[in-house]
């Protein structure tokens, strides 16, 4: 019999309409995010995208632990997320402004964010453990805090520093779920209901990948209406598909597995909510070289082209070549070669027009998916035979 603490709650895999309604706060997050790299398409920008990308998802984080641990039926729960969603929305539209004259309009929704989400759970989780946790969690967020007002108050050009730090203080406690000295919290006492947050990252990843393909749409509909442009729409729409195969075609058969059999389901989760930090800034690099492909299917090649076409897809196949490899021991070998590939063709695709360097990608991402798939099956009744250690 497992030794994990049973959620305090009936366990529900059905995401709520509003959470639902909630993550639909990022599709505009992710489409602010794109629109910033490629306003800024330079090594700066990126390292800008980056650190409002983690201060982004850091938010999206935190509340979706919480209406999972409060119970989304709970009043306080209904109303945290519906305070926390229009908080995201202000903080959203300031993305593009926020290394601009806007930095304190992006600042204060993101801090009323994290204080009000992590306090409402600190004080009205059902488990002293679950208290405990979002008590050591607010220790960490006034660690952060002064950065980012500090980095707000600043100008421009030193704003990035003190941003980076605030948003790697904000990461590295959410990857090493907010130790203290002296105060330690093994992930099997801690009682949660994984399936449900499983679903809220099986569900989010579709949103991710839709607005993705939102991105080719609107690219598409400014492009001439010519050959070239229509094939390098089509290519986009392929790697897209590719990269859903490459987790939905049995991927997620074996996620749930190792969820059903570890004695530590919570860590795994852990590591999947981790690791999509990566993810997203693989979707959006795919998204802004998708756009620059469909501008100029026939243009010149670039470094910055290929390093989004190929760099964001292969980014995706080692962030989940390493959470495969760290939950279900399988399945990370295929995906290692497949980015090593895309590496490859990415030097070589600098100097191709872009409408050949989608049809690289497509054929590399083409035989990762098929190669994934068949994987992922033997994977999953290995798991079933012999459970992960």
């Amino acid at each position: 019999m497992s030794s994990v603490p049973r959620p305090p709650t009936p366990p529900r895999r059905e995401v709520s309409p509003l959470e639902l309604f909630y993550d639909l706060v990022f599709v505009f997050a992710v489409s602010q995010l794109s629109h910033h790299l490629l306003e800024h398409l330079t090594a700066r920008g990126a390292a800008e995208t980056v650190v409002l990308l983690a201060a982004v998802f850091g938010t999206w984080t935190f509340t979706s632990y919480e209406a999972t641990l409060l119970d989304v039926d709970r009043a306080v729960t209904r109303w945290m997320i519906v305070v926390v969603m229009g908080l995201g929305l202000f903080m959203n539209a300031e993305i593009p402004n926020a290394f601009g004259d806007h930095a304190p309009a992006f600042v204060v929704p993101l801090l009323l964010i994290q204080f009000l989400a992590v306090a409402v759970t600190a004080a009205a989780a059902r488990t002293e453990t679950q208290r405990e946790h979002f008590r050591r969690t607010l220790v960490w967020i006034s660690f952060s805090a002064p950065l980012w007002i500090v980095g707000a108050a600043v100008a421009p050009g030193p704003r990035l520093g003190w941003w980076a730090a605030a948003a790697l203080v904000d990461v590295t406690g959410t990857w090493l779920a907010h130790p203290l000295p002296g105060r330690t919290l093994s992930s099997r006492e801690f009682a949660f209901d994984a399936d449900h947050m499983l679903e809220r990252l099986r569900l989010l990843f579709i949103i991710l990948l839709g607005e993705t393909v939102l991105t080719a749409g609107r690219a598409m509909a400014d492009a001439p209406v010519d050959a070239p442009s229509v094939l390098a729409t089509a290519g986009v729409f392929v790697a897209l598909v590719c990269l859903w195969a490459a987790y939905f075609g049995g991927g997620e058969d074996v996620v749930r597995t190792v969820l059903a059999t570890t004695p530590d389901p919570v860590r795994a989760l852990r590591l999947g909510v981790n690791s999509v930090y990566p993810v997203l800034a693989a979707l959006v690099a795919l998204a802004v070289g998708s756009e620059l492909a469909i501008a100029h299917p026939t243009g010149h090649g670039s470094t910055e082209l290929a390093l989004l076409l190929f760099g964001g897809p292969a980014l995706y196949l080692v962030t989940t070549a390493w959470y495969f490899r760290t939950t279900a021991g399988g399945a990370w070998a295929e995906r290692l070669a497949g980015a090593a590939v895309l590496v490859v063709v990415g030097v070589a695709a600098v100097r191709l027009p872009p409408l050949a360097s989608v049809a690289l990608l497509d054929v590399v991402l083409l035989t990762t998916a098929a190669v994934l798939v068949r994987a992922h099956r033997g994977l999953t009744r290995s798991l079933r035979r012999v459970p992960p250690a």
